[in-house]
This record gives C-alpha cells, sequence and structure tokens, in this order.
C-alpha cells in the first residue's frame, strides 16, 4: 500500500510541478524558521544544565529597603558564605566570587589585557563541574596568589610551555602568582565565565566581618533532599544574630527600630538553573535574559509554521476541482474513503518531509550568519544530542497532520455521482474556509511585522534619547590604579593635548555603577535612611559629562569646606520629598572611633541624567568630592571632534609613560552604553529577520490562491473584457477580495498588537507610545506586499486575448 501511496503521491507533485514547488518552498522556509527558534530557544533553557549538582547549588543575594529605595541583587558580603557552612547543617559548601572585569597580566616581557579575571575559593570545584585538567582542585586555590587559567588562556600567554608554576603578575600587584592548574574552557551556556580564577584568599577584604558591604557573589551547595524553601524560612534567624550587633554599632538603633520604620534588610537563596532568565535580580556576573522573549520567538515559531500550513491548505483546497474526478473514479472502482483520507494525509507527510530536508539545508547555510547575528553557539548536532533526529521528524509529522488533514477529510468526500456528472462546483465549498485561513495567515504576518515595527522604534528611542549628560566623544580608561600616585600628574599632561577638552577622575561612569550606600539626615531618626547610587568625583567630571545643573552649584577649588559636600540629582528630592534640599546635611557613618559620623552639606541639585539603561527608572544619586587618595575608578576625557584616533594615540603614549608600560584598557561611552539594550538590539534583528520570512511564505500563498483564482475565472474574464471592461477594472476585479481580506486581517492583527506591545512596552521604564502613524504603516506595508504579490497575475489576466479566454474552458 505504502509502495502504491508514494508513486500517486510523486505523480502527483509532477503533475502540478508549479503548485508543488509553492509549498515545498513555504514548507520548507517555515521549518527552517521553526527548527532556527528552536535551536535558540533550547539554547537559552540549556544554561548551567553542565553542572552535575544543579539541582543543589544556589546562589545568594541581598533583597531590601532603606527609606524610599528598594534593592534585590546579587552581591552579598564577605562572611556570608562561610557562616552559612557553619551554622546551617542544609548548607555542605559555599565558594566566594569576586568579578575583577579587566586587568593586564604580565608574564615575562608580554603584557595581555584580560577580560575575564576573577577570584574564587578553593571550593569552587567542589560546586561546578569544570573539570580541572592539570592541578589539584582541593589544592589549586587554597593559598594566596595562586590561580588557574583556561586551556585556550595558558596557550595565549605559554605557547608550547608548560604553565603549572609559571610566575605571572596581575594588575598592580608588586607579588607574583603562582599558576597552580589548568581548567577545561567555561561552556558558552554557563551564566558566568572567566579566562583565569586567582584564589579568593588572596582578597584583602577576604576575612572581613562586615555584614553591610555587599560585593561579592556567594554560591551555596545544599545537601541532598534539602528543602531550599524550609532553608529559606530558617535563615533570617541565623543571619540577624550577626546582622543586628553591627546595626546599633553603625547606626545606634536595634534590628526591631530598623524594620519597624519600613526599612528591610536579609539575604535569599536563588536556583541556578533559574538565574540565566530572571531578570527581577540585577548585577550578576552575566547579564540575565528576559524570559518573556523565549516566548515572544515560540510563540513566533508557531505562528510561522501555521503560515506555511494554512498556505498548503488554501492551495489543496482550491484545487480540489483538479483532483476530483480522480476522487469520484477511485471511488466506482471500489477505493474506501478511509483510503483515500490515508493517499492524501501521506501526499502531505511526503511533502512536508521533501520540504523538511531542504529545511535543513537551509539551516545548516544560514547557521553561521544567525550565530553571528545573536552572539550564539548552536549547532544540529544530529549525533551527540539524541533529541535532534526525533525532534525533526516530530515536527514535520506535526506539520505535516496539521497541514493535509482538512484537505484530506474534504477531498475525500466528494460525492461520484456529483463529480462524474459536473454538478460539483469545484471549490466553492473551501471559499468561507480559504477566506478565514488567508485573514488568519495575514492577520500573523501584520501582527509580526507591526511587532517589529514597535521594537525597533522602543530601541532607536532608547539609543537616541536625550541622557542628560552627552555621551559623545567621551573616551573612558579602566584601571586608574596603574598609575599609582601620578595620576593627578597624568591628568594635567592630559588636559594640555590639543585635541583634549577636558578630563577627569571619578569612582564610577554611566552605566557602570558600583557603590549603593545609605545615607541619613541630621535632625532626622536614624531609623529613617536614604540609598542612593554614589559617584566620588573631582571638579572636573560635571564640565567633562557637560552635566547641567538645576540649583545650587558644583564643587569648586574655590571653597575649602566642598571635601564635606555633596551633590544630588532632582530624583533624590523628589523621592525623599525635601522642601528645601539646601538645608539638608547627610551623614554616614564614620571609619574612625574618634568621630562617629561624616557630614556632607548638599550644595547643589543636578539635573536627572540617565546612570543606567531606560529600562530603569533614575535612581537618587549623589556626588562626593573624591580625596587625593583614591586610586581606583575611572579616567574619562572629553575629546574634540576631529582627529580623534591621533588624539587617542596621544593619550595611549601618556599612559604608557606613566603606568610603567602597562596597556592602556579604554572604551567609548556610547558604544559601551549602547551595550546595555544588546538583548533589545538583537530581539529586534531576530523579529525582523522572521517577518520577512513570515511574510515570503504569506507572499508565496497569496500567489499560489491568485493564481489558482485567476485559472478559475478566465472565461469571466473573457466575457468582461468582450463586453467592454478596462484591464483597469478586471485588475481592481481581481485585486478587490483579496485586498477586503488583507484589511479585515489588518483591523484583527492591530488589536491583538496593541494589547501584546503595550504589555511588551512596560519592560521599559523610559519608553514610547503607540503611535497610530505605527498601525497605519504596517497597513501600507502589507498593502504594498500583497499588490507586489498578486500583481504580475493581476496584469498578465488583464492583458490576456478574450478569444484565448473564452476557448480555455
Amino acid at each position: 500500500m505504502i509502495g502504491n501511496f508514494i508513486k500517486l503521491a510523486i505523480r502527483h507533485m509532477i503533475r502540478q510541478r508549479s503548485y508543488i514547488f509553492i509549498n515545498i518552498v513555504g514548507l520548507a522556509v517555515g521549518l527552517a524558521c521553526s527548527i532556527l527558534i528552536g535551536l535558540f530557544v533550547l539554547d537559552e533553557f540549556s544554561y548551567d544544565k553542565f553542572n552535575e549538582k544543579k539541582d543543589r547549588i544556589y546562589r545568594c543575594y541581598i533583597k531590601g529597603k532603606m527609606g524610599e529605595t528598594e534593592i534585590e541583587g546579587a552581591w552579598t558580603c564577605t562572611p556570608l558564605g562561610p557562616t552559612l557552612v557553619t551554622d546551617l547543617p542544609e548548607v555542605l559548601d559555599a565558594v566566594r566570587i569576586n568579578d575583577w572585569s579587566e586587568t593586564v597580566i604580565k608574564y615575562k616581557d608580554k603584557s595581555f589585557i584580560e577580560d575575564g579575571f576573577k577570584q574564587a575559593d578553593s571550593t569552587f570545584f567542589n560546586i561546578f563541574s569544570i573539570p580541572l585538567i592539570q592541578g589539584d582542585p582541593k589544592t589549586a586555590l587554597a593559598a594566596p596568589h595562586t590561580l588557574v587559567m583556561t586551556k585556550t588562556t595558558a596557550r595565549k600567554i605559554f605557547g608550547n610551555e608548560d604553565p603549572i608554576g609559571k610566575m605571572i603578575r596581575v594588575g598592580t600587584d608588586t607579588t607574583y602568582y603562582s599558576v597552580t592548574g589548568i581548567v577545561a574552557d567555561v561552556p558558552d551556556n554557563s551564566h558566568f565565565d572567566f579566562n583565569i580564577l586567582g584564589s579568593f584568599i588572596t582578597n584583602p577584604r577576604a576575612n572581613d566581618g562586615i555584614w553591610f558591604s555587599n560585593s561579592f557573589y556567594t554560591y551555596i551547595l545544599l545537601a541532598e533532599n534539602t528543602s531550599a524553601e524550609r532553608l529559606q524560612e530558617k535563615m533570617p534567624a541565623v543571619l540577624n544574630k550577626y546582622i543586628e550587633p553591627q546595626l546599633e554599632q553603625f547606626l545606634g538603633i536595634s534590628l526591631e527600630e530598623f524594620m519597624q520604620a519600613g526599612n528591610s534588610y536579609g539575604y535569599f537563596i536563588q536556583p541556578l538553573l533559574d538565574i540565566h532568565l530572571n531578570q527581577d535580580i540585577d548585577h550578576g556576573l552575566k547579564p540575565s535574559h528576559n524570559k518573556r522573549y523565549i516566548y515572544i520567538f515560540s510563540l513566533i515559531a508557531v505562528l510561522i509554521l501555521v503560515i506555511a500550513g494554512i498556505n498548503y491548505m488554501n492551495l489543496a483546497t482550491a484545487r480540489s476541482a483538479g483532483r476530483s474526478k480522480e476522487v469520484g473514479i477511485r471511488k466506482v472502482v471500489g477505493s474506501s474513503r478511509g483510503l483515500i483520507v490515508w493517499q492524501f494525509l501521506f501526499e502531505s507527510v511526503f511533502l512536508t518531509m521533501v520540504s523538511l530536508i531542504f529545511a535543513v539545508l537551509i539551516v545548516e547555510l544560514i547557521l553561521p550568519g544567525f550565530n553571528n547575528l545573536l552572539q550564539i553557539q548552536v549547532s544540529l548536532n544530529y549525533l551527540e544530542n539524541w533529541y535532534i533526529i526525533p525532534g525533526l521528524l516530530a515536527l514535520g509529522f506535526l506539520l505535516a497532520i496539521m497541514a493535509g488533514s482538512y484537505p484530506a477529510f474534504f477531498l475525500s468526500s466528494f460525492r461520484p455521482v456529483a463529480v462524474l456528472t459536473g454538478s460539483l462546483k469545484a471549490g466553492t465549498k473551501s471559499k468561507l474556509l480559504r477566506s478565514i485561513l488567508v485573514v488568519f495567515q495575514m492577520a500573523a504576518s501584520v501582527l509580526i511585522i507591526l511587532g517589529t515595527l514597535i521594537v525597533y522604534r522602543q530601541i532607536n528611542y532608547m539609543i537616541n534619547k536625550d541622557l542628560g549628560f552627552n555621551k559623545e566623544q567621551l573616551l573612558v580608561i579602566r584601571r586608574v590604579d596603574a598609575l599609582g600616585n601620578q595620576k593627578e600628574t597624568f591628568l594635567d599632561e592630559v588636559r594640555k593635548l590639543t585635541g583634549v577638552k577636558q578630563a577627569s577622575h571619578s569612582t564610577a561612569v554611566p552605566g557602570h555603577p558600583n557603590n549603593n550606600n545609605g545615607y541619613w539626615v541630621e535632625g532626622q531618626n536614624a531609623e529613617k535612611s536614604y540609598l542612593m547610587q554614589t559617584n566620588w568625583i573631582d571638579d572636573y567630571h560635571p564640565g567633562t559629562y557637560e552635566l547641567n545643573i538645576a540649583d545650587g552649584r558644583f564643587f569648586s577649588e574655590d571653597y575649602a569646606s566642598d571635601s564635606a559636600a555633596c551633590v544630588i540629582n532632582e530624583s533624590a528630592v523628589r523621592q525623599f520629598g525635601f522642601e528645601d534640599p539646601f538645608k539638608v546635611r547627610f551623614m554616614q557613618p564614620a571609619d574612625n572611633q574618634a568621630t562617629r559620623w561624616n557630614y556632607l552639606q548638599v550644595i547643589g541639585v543636578v539635573k536627572d541624567f540617565h546612570y543606567q539603561s531606560l529600562h530603569d527608572r533614575i535612581y537618587p544619586h549623589i556626588f562626593i568630592l573624591k580625596p587625593e587618595s583614591f586610586n581606583w575608578g575611572y579616567i574619562t576625557i572629553r575629546l574634540m571632534p576631529g582627529n580623534i584616533n591621533q588624539t587617542v594615540k596621544q593619550v595611549e603614549k601618556l599612559w604608557l609613560d606613566f603606568s610603567d608600560n602597562d596597556p592602556m584598557v579604554s572604551f567609548f561611552l556610547d558604544e559601551d552604553f549602547e551595550e546595555l539594550y544588546s538583548e533589545d538590539k538583537r530581539t529586534g534583528s531576530l523579529a525582523l529577520v522572521f517577518s520577512i520570512l513570515a511574510i515570503l511564505i504569506a507572499s508565496l500563498g497569496l500567489f499560489g490562491l491568485t493564481s489558482f483564482t485567476i485559472e478559475q475565472r478566465t472565461k469571466e474574464i473573457g466575457i468582461r473584457k468582450v463586453n467592454g471592461a478596462s484591464g483597469r477594472t478586471i485588475i481592481l476585479l481581481l485585486l478587490k477580495e483579496i485586498v477586503l481580506l488583507v484589511v479585515i486581517a489588518t483591523l484583527i492583527a492591530w488589536a491583538a498588537a496593541y494589547i501584546f506591545m503595550k504589555g511588551w512596552l512596560q519592560n521599559f521604564y523610559f519608553r514610547i507610545s503607540l503611535s497610530p502613524v505605527d498601525f497605519l504603516f504596517s497597513l501600507l506595508i502589507v498593502l504594498a506586499i500583497t499588490w507586489l504579490t498578486i500583481s504580475y497575475r493581476s496584469f498578465k489576466a488583464a492583458k490576456t486575448n478574450p478569444a484565448q479566454a473564452l476557448k480555455y474552458e
């Protein structure tokens, strides 16, 4: 039976070549889109699953509220991990990680800029499944000034030399580090990465016991069969006995009084497998992705498959007249309806499997570009992943059944008498269904087009919005500590360069906040605190960034008292309810025993500016004049327009002179700030690609359907032309029905897009408003595509000789 079905299917494909070609292209493109999105989704959900103990690893994070500001971030304090292991039997082990960002590695006379340097406890290899190729996992990170590095990094630094026991310099540390191990490269689907891992015990703060200084990342390993929920319930009571004494020491209030004032402070745990797709917790070792985007692209994959399936259904039912006699004759000679259904279903499966082969070829062809576009590494590992081949076959079979079921049952329902006597009106029974399917198909296409337009407008808005400072021509240099005590001299020399407008030193720059500090106000209860992003700056910083003062003044060398002053932003004034900010004097606990508080008088209010991406609101911000002893942070140089490359080279030469030939690590702020929207731009690129492909599939269906409609109405067109109808009238006649369906589809898509995209825009604190222009533009796009798709066949039909048309039937 199957052999007969194959023969019939091949015979049908040869006989209906143009129709089959359209279907194969549509199905292949639809399947290719779904495979690509499926690979992307699988990659997103595969993060951290290589860890053997993945179900028992948890990340700790801080969650609290001070005054009107809430915090929820992956930072933790130094003593958290060891305390959890000591005081809670459910916690078997813990590891602390410190992210160093970029540094310089020196070996002999060679220097390397390394952006993947981190520090970790010796327990790292007890928790994470990253194999140590050389070295002892128990001792590799146990001693100060020891480190392990990845195989790729070792080859870059040492070439073919054996790296074990080699001594290297890290950053400005004068003590050499010993290489004690080589690890495999960190998998791409890990929520953190590193190239070099130094021993955490080397960090000067490795043994401090301060519970209110959160700078490190802490991961814990739970005992088997431990309930994370019950552990979370036990943690506050255990940790509060350490937190409360320090709260009383710093603020002079009890934990109960602190809580009663509306504040909160505590540590929580998050499953390892929840980290990559959870953006609720800020500042992880790698940016988390938005789970919403996974659902969006999964929906797009389904819509594209449905569009491809609708093409098949529409064309199969539209050409019912061509196969009605075949069905009638087969029934007369004894074929049952069930057998005919199976024949048509087999044809659908056969055609889909042929399309699947082409789809796989398309995927293999464009996969490198797809990976490059999204900055991911996915592949069709047919043998390594057992589920790939069954998944592809299941996808093809599902599409075949979905697309082929209705045509099979519809065609097999023809009565032999009606068919053979000519009383069956070809295709009329399915006309309403075809119209509904075309509407759905076009509505899905318009929804994807309109969504893409809105995504791109939001991205463009974020990139081009006035940030409250001038981000152009700002060169930012990291690793200020490499200059040592010559920092101010270096800045003076930089300012003398003709291509430099201004230069400054600060502990943070836009896009790189690093201090969220609590402050109190003189004259108010100690229970009431204010949390602000803190940046220690010099006098030149406001001019370098071209910040705008709203009231008061910035720091000045003319005022010696500015060392005990501060400037806050408008959000701080507004959020904290300061009626007269210049009467406010902030307080912070002093570092020495002689003075309990340090005081900061507000001397200015700066206009609000965006220090982070437009996903977030503008938080309260405070500028404090930087002490001369601060040799860390960033140097920012405002370059003059013109020969920027030459000026950068001059700055690099000065840097090498002042830093003992350390490589300069720098970036342009505008480019770096745009990286904050990398996931959004990736989403826009992906949406654009798949909207084009969805349009292509829908257009193929429209072309095929139009061709068949014209074929069916050839005689009608001939009669109309004989009776005086012009070519323009014929074209409008053919376009009218399709355009009406497109307009109906667009209205449906508009309603869906309004609801869906309004929800998506809620992810951004600063966002565009949905504009009627977007909706009208999407209609114009789809009408233009419709016109281009069917105009060729319409023009050809309108130009046909009436005599030939009347002889057609």
